[in-house]
């Protein structure tokens, strides 16, 4: 959250927070034509200036001055009532509940990593960490055929929550030898892809020696310290190392389609609904102290 005036939004903290969320249309502008009062919608938050090098190409989630509603102003999903650009809103189905609807952001995260990694079907695939991502990563390789994925987690609750959404091997590092059973899992090679959801020295260290030659390490966490890699682990097995950064335009409405199409089901990742007086006691300290136990908080705004 911007402590000096977002280039953008002109706002900075104090800010209202919130970039997982759906909702009602309330009003539009007066020349929307293709949206109209009482649509239920999901709200796409990349706040983006259109004009630098990257949103002229196409990528929004790189932009020069790259902001979020509900991280950077603009208000969120924790006002009551929000103002957005006509690009961030899409329609949500009548087979979709808001509920579901609040869930497209994080499952669109991973959908956006799963596109931009090299994978395709028959291979396998190696996910550090079990949890919103992670969970999100599973899902949307198993909406394209994945056989084979493979999740490294601690949490006993987090594996459990892996082998729900469909995980076909789950391994604890602390009892595994991670790097070993993967490659005793993919006969003896490796796995084709790794999604780091997890963002830990120790899991990326294994994740690059338990790919396969030319096997691609995709990092979608957000590391809260430094970390290093060994380059002739890459090199010496021609492996690549990438980075993925939210979604772009066009992902919002496929993770929308394969919801309505019942290709994701995200339903399990609800674990709590909560209202906006509990928000303290059953939604942050929930996260902060049991967040083991807990994938998504659903808050219902009045």
């Amino acid at each position: 959250m911007p402590l000096t005036a977002h280039p953008i939004t002109g706002e900075s903290i104090p800010l209202t927070i919130g970039h997982e969320f759906s909702g009602t249309v309330e009003e539009v502008g007066d020349d929307i034509r293709d949206l109209k009062k009482g649509a239920r919608v999901v709200v796409q938050p990349i706040i983006y200036d259109g004009t630098c090098g990257s949103c002229q190409a196409g990528y929004i989630n790189c932009c020069d001055k790259n902001g979020f509603i509900g991280l950077s102003g603009w208000g969120g999903g924790l006002s009551e009532h929000v103002v957005v650009p006509r690009t961030a809103v899409y329609n949500i189905p009548d087979s979709i509940s808001l509920e579901i609807g609040a869930l497209v952001e994080p499952l669109s995260v991973a959908w956006h990593a799963v596109n931009m990694s090299p994978f395709k079907k028959g291979d396998s695939v190696l996910i550090l960490g079990g949890g919103p991502i992670g969970l999100a990563v599973i899902q949307g390789l198993k909406a394209r055929g994945c056989e084979k994925i493979i999740v490294s987690e601690v949490s006993p609750r987090r594996k459990q929550f892996a082998t729900d959404f469909g995980a076909h091997f789950v391994l604890d590092p602390t009892m595994d030898d991670i790097v070993a059973r993967v490659w005793e899992i993919c006969d003896g090679q490796g796995a084709n892809v790794a999604f780091d959801a997890a963002g830990v020295q120790a899991g990326l260290n294994q994740a690059i020696l338990a790919l396969r030659a030319r096997g691609t390490l995709v990092n979608i966490a957000v590391w809260e310290k430094e970390a290093t890699i060994r380059p002739n682990d890459l090199v010496f097995r021609e492996k690549s190392y990438m980075g993925t950064a939210t979604f772009v335009k066009g992902d919002f409405q496929d993770v929308i389609n394969a919801i309505a199409s019942g290709a994701l089901r995200p339903e399990a990742m609800i674990t709590r609904k909560i209202k906006m007086n509990e928000v303290v006691e059953k939604g942050y300290k929930a996260l902060t102290e049991n967040k083991d136990n807990h994938v998504k908080i659903l808050v219902e705004i009045d």
